[in-house]
């Protein structure tokens, strides 16, 4: 699916803070991101394809496409946090307050 251009689109990084180690964030994570797209049109209600591939072994590329508009993201995890760097489109900055909280929220569940 083509999204809208990103030509005045903006980065919004969030860090969400852990104890756990490397390694047993990505155990986590890798353990519950199945069927994140199933979760992620349930969120949305609607239409929304979500890809998620593992570029290193702390690093996970994520890019969500929905109502014409893709949002591409890396989650990097360090040993004190989870790192989010997400490309908000220019036309989504209305909606960068509920991203930023849907992100947050999401990265707390997947450390619990």
């Amino acid at each position: 699916m083509l999204g809208r251009t990103a030509a005045s689109a903006s980065l919004m990084r969030l860090e969400v803070p852990h104890r756990l180690g490397q390694a047993e964030v990505r155990r986590r994570i890798a353990a519950r991101i199945d069927g994140a797209e199933a979760k992620a049109r349930a969120k949305i209600g609607g239409a929304v394809d979500v890809t998620l591939h593992w570029t290193d072994t702390y690093r996970l590329s994520v890019e969500a496409a929905a109502m014409g508009y893709t949002i591409p993201a890396t989650l990097d995890i360090t040993e004190t946090a989870l790192v989010f760097d997400v490309t908000i489109p220019a036309g989504l900055g209305f909606a960068r307050t509920m991203i930023e909280g849907a992100i947050r929220e999401r990265g707390e569940r997947l450390l619990a």
